[in-house]
């Protein structure tokens, strides 16, 4: 494989110089020792990662600056980290994707050599985990008893999703439409949004669906990171109201128990709430619902077992989205 990088030279106004024939004796190990004490920022904890000794990260990273004629970290005296200078930061935004191809090749080849056995692993947030998942798993496990499946949980879809760009998961549940990338994916479910509100809201009192105006001119509850959340906000300001949100947070049980409160009123998706609750009142809204989906990168190989587990979570979302629809208010 070979390199070529320009860099303008910082000291005249001469045009980019292209940089000496020795950039086509780089190694990959050389240019995965640079990424991970870039991500790491340190040589100690990037030889960690990369199961590496520190010496030799440290040789990879100056063979790299001796080839370049450039420095790529500045080393403070007495610092145990590293900064990326300059031309690092150039650097490392083309040998980002490189390595993660790299990961995904690594991934896709034995999940091809693994065949029934092997290991398949997802990305998954909070709600999707307690509602859909565990019935997933339990019928994947009967039927594909040699795959391990390993969860990673998410704090929202975008960071589902940064998985899967980088190879770092075969799948990871999100929401449609998709943003832009590598990404492919298949609808698993519609999720209504709900109001939730203590029983003697005048939300609650009041009954039916709200108007998105009047939820607009509550005060507000919802999630810190959660791109549905984001949307919501949207239609709403487009009722003429900017919204209000007077507490955030990233847990299910906490954004309901602050409804419960009377803190204020959650506007959130149902598959995030605990209909079983009898201290809050769940109202329907007129907003669209979201769109759950399971995703992979587009360009990855993807194995019969991973197949087989997005067939079997469509399965189950199908009789999920049937529970919800009958449980969308109360």
């Amino acid at each position: 494989m070979q390199l070529i990088i320009m860099i303008a030279d910082q000291t005249s106004a001469d045009a980019p110089r292209v940089l000496p024939d020795a950039v086509a004796d780089f190694s990959l190990r050389q240019l995965l020792s640079f990424r991970a004490v870039a991500d790491h920022g340190s040589f100690h904890a990037a030889a960690d990662a990369l199961d590496y000794t520190q010496s030799a990260v440290s040789q990879h990273v100056a063979a790299l600056e001796s080839a370049l004629g450039v420095r790529l970290f500045d080393r403070g005296r007495g610092r145990r980290t590293v900064a990326l200078t300059e031309a690092g930061s150039l650097l490392l935004r083309h040998v980002e994707p490189i390595a993660d191809r790299l990961q995904a090749a690594r991934a896709d080849l034995f999940a091809y050599a693994a065949g029934e056995t092997g290991t398949i692993r997802v990305a998954v947030y909070q709600s999707v985990g307690a509602k859909a998942l565990p019935a997933i798993i339990g019928r994947f496990g009967k039927a594909w008893p040699g795959i391990d499946v390993r969860l990673t949980e998410v704090l929202s879809d975008d960071a589902g999703l940064a998985m899967v760009g980088a190879g770092s998961v075969e799948l990871a549940f999100g929401v449609l439409p998709l943003p832009v990338g590598p990404f492919e994916g298949v609808e698993l479910l519609r999720d209504p949004f709900v109001v939730v509100t203590r029983l003697d809201s005048p939300l609650a009192l009041a009954g039916g669906s709200p108007a998105l105006s009047l939820i607009a001119e509550q005060k507000l509850i919802g999630f810190r990171s959660c791109r549905s959340t984001r949307w919501a906000e949207e239609r709403l300001r487009e009722t003429g109201h900017e919204p209000e949100f007077v507490f955030r947070s990233e847990d299910n049980g906490i954004v309901q128990a602050m409804a419960s409160a009377g803190l204020g009123v959650a506007l959130v998706p149902l598959l995030t709430v605990d209909q079983g609750d009898p201290t809050v009142c769940i109202l329907p809204t007129d907003l669209e619902p979201r769109r759950i989906a399971l995703v992979w990168h587009r360009d990855r190989y993807r194995s019969p077992s991973t197949t087989a587990f997005i067939d079997i979570a469509r399965e189950v979302c199908r009789g999920l989205e049937a529970d919800l629809g009958m449980g969308a208010a109360r």
